[in-house]
């Protein structure tokens, strides 16, 4: 680290194109970048990077790409900068808690849910597509592991449109902690909340909406209320044709946890582990699964978008 005094930006850098639709009132989506710098082999992960930046642009939104480099927190990448998320090795995977560190020590890294999050509400950014988030682990009793994701979503006013949480994860608890913590949930076009790989784990939810301006008017209403600053989730579930075969999925994920327990794999290291193991042991399917899922809610989050900049005017 310099000897030369650190001063922090006030807010994210934005990109022209961002700055200039927020400036103009035009509808924004926020984009995480760990999927281009850790979720994908390369050099395919670069063009998923562009596709899902293009779906935004065809939604009737613009895409905010997330992620910190060299030191400096970037919403909204250009072309030369996605490029470099994607092809260099050395990015680190910043969740909200390293953005601090990262900022102050230059450092380069992709965006967990959780930063991407953080910094796009900084932004003024309101509407949010990933894949799926993070949660509470199975045997939670005993490991007391949960995903930063859930306190730091209880606490920022963004909607995020996933296909609901990883199937690794404990789906019930999560839920559960959700609901402790304030966190909405809506099952876009389901009563069912998805389960990432599969158009649902079983778990009901409370509420279903149909439309994106059905989601629109939640949150306009969830702003007039004012009151704690808590996410909305958008539970938006693959289509049942791209899912993971169930009898699969269940099969391989049963091996996985197996294989984790006989290896002693534990802390951060059991996602990856059980991720790269379905990934694997499913001749890729699974990655396809959540491909489709994620292009299925950039598109919904674009709509969603802008069909409350079109309320609000």
């Amino acid at each position: 680290m310099s000897d030369t005094p650190y001063t922090p930006p006030s807010t994210p850098l934005l990109s022209p194109e961002v700055r200039e639709a927020l400036a103009e009132g035009r509808p924004v989506v926020a984009l995480e970048s760990t999927i281009i710098a850790h979720g994908l082999p390369r050099p395919r992960n670069l063009a998923v990077a562009e596709e899902l930046e293009t779906l935004v642009r065809e939604g009737g939104a613009v895409p905010a790409t997330v992620a910190v480099l060299d030191g400096e927190a970037h919403v909204g990448l250009a072309k030369d900068q996605l490029e470099r998320i994607a092809a260099d090795t050395s990015m680190r995977k910043l969740g909200h808690r390293d953005l601090a560190p990262a900022l102050a020590t230059g450092a380069s890294g992709a965006t967990t849910v959780s930063a991407t999050a953080f910094l796009a509400a900084r932004a003024g950014i309101r509407v949010f597509a990933t894949g799926g988030l993070g949660g509470v682990h199975r045997e939670w009793t005993e490991t007391q592991d949960e995903s930063a994701d859930l306190r730091l979503l209880a606490r920022t006013r963004i909607a995020v449109v996933c296909a609901g949480v990883k199937s690794i994860l404990d789906v019930p608890a999560t839920l559960q902690r959700l609901e402790t913590l304030g966190v909405g949930v809506l099952g876009y076009g389901t009563r069912y909340f998805p389960g990432f790989y599969l158009a649902s784990s079983g778990e009901r939810v409370d509420w279903t909406v149909g439309t994106p301006v059905e989601v629109a008017a939640v949150l306009t209403a969830q702003d007039a209320l004012g009151g704690p600053d808590a996410a909305l989730i958008i539970a938006n579930p693959v289509p049942e044709a791209e899912q993971l075969d169930p009898e699969l999925h269940d099969r391989v994920l049963a091996e996985a946890l197996a294989e984790c327990r006989r290896q002693g794999v534990g802390g951060q290291a059991v996602t990856p582990f059980l991720l790269d193991h379905l990934q694997r042991h499913t001749a890729g399917a699974s990655l396809e699964a959540n491909l489709a899922a994620v292009r299925g809610n950039v598109h919904l989050a674009a709509r969603i978008a802008a069909a409350r900049t079109a309320a609000a005017r």
